[in-house]
C-alpha cells in the first residue's frame, strides 16, 4: 500500500509493517510411516492444503511427532505449489510444512478480519512476485514488508460483520446460478434426447407425411445409396490409376477403397432398450449410413508449415477452436487426410471425460485431423453432417460411449469399429436438417444463457474482491468517533507488554536472590 494510499485512509487507522504485527511459523512433517488415516486415542489430524477444499484426506499422526499446532479460529497460509497465498481456517490440529501459522496479538487485530485482509494484494501481489526454481514458496522475511492498514479493534469487527453479510448474499446468488448452470446441462440432454426420440419434429412431420416414406422403404434406400456410394469410389479410384500409369507411374500408386463393411442388423433387445421409433423411423447400425471411417494423420506436426493439423485441443464446446494450432507440409499426408466441407470428427482416445467430443468442419480453412481423431465417413445424401454431430453428443451416444470404451490408465479408447456398431436413429434426410434447425435455435439459446452465467459468476468473484477492497479502504462501514483509535491502542498494548516484561525480569531476579541466600547459609 502507497503512502498515498495511506494518507486517503480514514482516521483512527494506523499502518504496520506485515512483520512487526504478524509472524507466521512453518508446519511440522513427521514421516509417512507414522501415517493412519482413522481417528485413534493419542492421535491428532495432521492438515494439509488438501483437507481444505472438496475431498479431503484426513491423515493422522502421534500427537508426539509434531510440534506445531492450530486452533479451528487461527489463520493458516499455503506456503507452496499452486495453492501459494490460498488463505484458511476453520480446523485444530497439527499442521504440515506446506502450511505456515500466522501469530498475532488478538488485542490488535480480530483473527477474521487478518483472514480476509490476507486475501487481498496486500498480500497476494507479494507472494506473486516470489520466484523459485523449483516450487513457489515464502519465507517470512520475503512478506515482512507488506504494510497493513489496521483499524481500531471494533472496527475490525464491524467490518467483518458487513464482509461476511455481503458475502452471504453473493453466494446466495452463485448458489442460484451454479442451479441455474446445472438445470441448464440437464435440459440441453433433454432437447437432445428429445430431438433424436422424434419428438421435437412431431407437429412438422404430421404437415409433411405426403413427403415420407416407411423406415423399411428408407432403410433399403439407404443401404443402395452406400453401394452406390461405394460403386463411384471404386470408379473415381479407376480414373485415379489411369491417370497415374499414363503419367509414367510418377508417386505412390493410388489406394484402392476399402470394401464396404457389413453389419449385424440390431437386435430386438437392443431396440427395446431405446426409445420406440416414430413412424418413419428405425434404428441401426451407425455403420449403414457412412463408408467406413479414417482414422488421422500420423505425420508429425510442428509449429509452423503448409496446413494445420486439428487436435482435440481445437474441439472445444462441439466447435473448431482455430488458435494453438500445429501444421504439417507433408505433401502425401496433405493429400489423403485433407478435411471436406461437413466431415465430422470424433475423439477417440483421451482421458475418459473426453472420449467421445465430436465437432463438424465447416471449411473454415484447409486443415488435416490428427491420428487420435476418427473421421466419420457419413453419405451426405441420407445423413446430414450436423445431425450426426448432434446425435453424437446426446444422451444416447454418450450411453454407448461408455458401454464400448476401453479403460486404461487414465486413458479410454474407442476405436472404428465400436464407433460404427453405434445405434443411430435414422430418418429422411429432410426430417434430419429440420431437427438441426430446431436444436442450433434451442442450443444457440442454451449457450447463449451458460454465456451469460459464466459471465456472472466470473463477475461475482470480481465483486468479492471489490468488497474486500472498500473494506480495507475503510469505505464499507462507518467509522465511530468512540472507538478507541488503533494507535492508542498500539501504544497501550507495547506498555502493557513493557511492564510484563518488567515484571517477569523483578520476578525472576527475586527468586535467584532467595535461591542465593539459601545456597549460602
Amino acid at each position: 500500500m502507497s503512502r498515498e494510499q495511506q494518507k486517503s485512509q480514514p482516521s483512527g487507522w494506523i499502518f504496520e509493517k506485515l512483520g512487526d504485527v504478524l509472524d507466521v511459523k512453518g508446519g511440522s512433517q513427521p514421516p509417512k510411516t507414522k501415517f493412519i488415516y482413522e481417528p485413534q486415542d493419542g492421535y491428532v489430524q495432521l492438515l494439509q492444503i488438501r483437507d481444505f477444499g472438496a475431498k479431503p484426506v484426513p491423515t493422522f499422526v502421534p500427537a508426539r511427532s509434531v510440534t506445531k499446532f492450530c486452533d479451528v479460529d487461527d489463520v493458516l497460509i499455503a506456503r507452496y505449489g499452486a495453492s501459494l497465498g490460498r488463505i484458511l481456517t476453520g480446523k485444530a490440529g497439527a499442521y504440515n510444512v506446506a502450511l505456515a501459522k500466522t501469530i498475532f496479538d488478538p488485542r490488535l487485530l480480530f483473527g477474521r478480519f487478518v483472514f480476509y485482509l490476507l486475501k487481498t494484494s496486500i498480500l497476494q501481489t507479494p507472494l506473486k512476485m516470489i520466484s523459485r526454481s523449483a516450487q513457489n514458496g515464502f519465507a517470512k522475511h520475503e512478506i515482512a514488508h507488506a504494510i497493513l492498514p489496521i483499524p481500531p479493534l471494533n472496527e475490525q469487527r464491524r467490518i467483518v460483520a458487513k464482509i461476511e453479510e455481503l458475502f452471504s448474499e453473493l453466494d446466495k446468488g452463485v448458489e442460484s446460478l451454479k442451479t441455474a448452470r446445472a438445470q441448464l446441462k440437464i435440459y440441453r440432454q433433454a432437447v437432445l434426447k428429445h430431438a433424436f426420440e422424434g419428438k421435437l419434429t412431431a407437429d412438422w412431420r404430421e404437415q409433411n407425411k405426403d413427403k415420407l416414406e416407411p423406415a423399411e422403404k428408407l432403410l433399403e434406400r439407404i443401404k443402395a445409396e452406400r453401394e452406390a456410394r461405394y460403386l463411384q469410389q471404386l470408379e473415381e479410384w479407376e480414373d485415379a490409376v489411369k491417370k497415374w500409369e499414363a503419367g509414367g507411374k510418377v508417386g505412390k500408386k493410388p489406394g484402392k477403397p476399402r470394401p464396404l463393411k457389413h453389419f449385424k442388423k440390431m437386435e430386438k433387445r437392443e431396440v427395446v432398450e431405446l426409445q420406440k421409433p416414430p413412424s418413419g423411423w428405425g434404428w441401426d447400425k451407425l455403420g449403414w449410413m457412412t463408408c467406413g471411417v479414417d482414422y488421422g494423420t500420423a505425420a508429425k506436426s510442428a509449429k509452423s508449415g503448409e496446413v494445420p493439423v486439428l487436435r482435440m485441443g481445437n474441439m472445444q464446446g462441439g466447435k473448431l477452436d482455430w488458435s494453438d494450432l500445429a501444421y504439417t507440409s507433408d505433401k502425401a499426408e496433405i493429400q489423403k487426410y485433407i478435411l471436406r466441407v461437413g466431415d465430422v470428427l470424433f475423439n477417440r482416445t483421451n482421458s475418459p471425460e473426453l472420449v467421445g467430443k465430436t465437432v463438424i468442419y465447416r471449411g473454415e480453412q484447409p486443415a488435416l485431423f490428427a491420428g487420435y481423431l476418427i473421421r466419420v465417413n457419413h453419405i451426405e445424401a441420407i445423413v446430414d453432417g450436423q445431425y450426426l454431430n448432434m446425435f453424437l453428443n446426446s444422451h444416447v451416444a454418450k450411453q454407448e460411449s461408455n458401454r464400448v470404451k476401453t479403460d486404461g490408465v487414465n486413458q479410454s479408447n474407442i476405436n472404428g469399429e465400436k464407433l460404427q456398431n453405434y445405434p443411430f436413429p435414422y430418418c429422411s434426410i429432410l426430417e434430419q436438417q429440420e431437427i438441426v434447425r430446431i436444436l442450433d435455435e434451442k442450443v444457440s439459446l442454451i449457450d447463449q444463457m451458460e454465456s451469460d452465467i459464466a459471465i456472472q459468476l466470473r463477475r461475482s468473484n470480481s465483486l468479492r474482491q471489490a468488497i474486500l477492497k472498500k473494506a480495507f479502504s475503510g469505505e464499507l462501514v462507518a467509522q465511530d468517533l468512540n472507538d478507541e483509535p488503533a494507535a492508542v491502542l498500539l501504544e497501550r498494548i507495547k506498555a502493557e507488554n513493557t511492564e510484563k516484561a518488567a515484571a517477569q525480569k523483578r520476578t525472576k531476579t527475586k527468586t535467584h536472590s532467595k535461591t542465593k541466600r539459601k545456597t549460602a547459609a
